[in-house]
């Protein structure tokens, strides 16, 4: 995908326009990969729940002010989050990938988390297990230059997309903003009810 997707607009449209877009990852057992779900908007130095609130600057998010385009890691209770920064540089601001629904080589990714069906997939945690990225070796690296890939168009374009407020994002002014964004009735969107899962069309036109 070309870096000039992520800085065409603000980060919430963008993080919209991901919806349906299939992030690959170029594994040592193959491609492996799904449709983007689900994704949050972090906006920057505004917003109360970014890394990079008030300016905020070290070596673990110093990714978030490189180039648009840029890929950061970080981790959390064990669990690797995929984040990909958006804006130019210095205007700390990004999208972190929360779900996704498997497309290629399912095997191999049900094999990397020893899960099947929606659990495989359904939080950034679990679909980074499921990718077998379980390090920060690609934190900091352009999209572009590394195993990982998103499709430069829609591959499927959602019926209807929700915005709702992130998860466990509880204090600060912006706790409440519904900058998660997620495709309306998709099973492998994380914490989805069974009775508002759609089978059969998975939220697809």
């Amino acid at each position: 995908m070309a870096t000039s997707f992520f800085k065409k607009d603000s980060t919430d449209i963008i993080t919209q326009n991901l919806l349906g877009h299939e992030l690959t990852y170029n594994s040592p057992k193959g491609i492996i990969g799904g449709l983007i779900v689900e994704a949050e908007a972090y906006m920057g130095i505004e917003d109360t729940a970014a890394h990079s609130f008030q300016g905020h600057r070290s070596s673990a998010n110093e990714a978030l002010y490189a180039q648009a385009g840029t890929i950061y890691i970080y981790s959390i209770y064990g669990h690797y989050m995929l984040n990909v920064a958006t804006q130019k540089v210095n205007e700390p601001q990004g999208i972190l990938i929360r779900a996704l629904q498997p497309t290629h080589r399912i095997k191999i990714m049900e094999q990397n988390r020893q899960q099947k069906g929606v659990n495989l997939t359904n939080g950034p945690g679990k679909l980074m297990a499921a990718l077998g990225i379980n390090s920060l070796e690609l934190n900091l690296c352009p999209l572009q230059q590394t195993p990982l890939d998103i499709s430069n168009r829609r591959v499927k374009c959602p019926q209807k997309i929700i915005a709702a407020p992130r998860v466990n994002v509880s204090q600060g002014n912006w706790h409440d903003r519904p900058l998660r964004f997620y495709v309306a009735n998709n099973p492998y969107v994380s914490g989805i009810k069974k009775r508002d899962c759609d089978f059969q069309t998975n939220g697809w036109q």
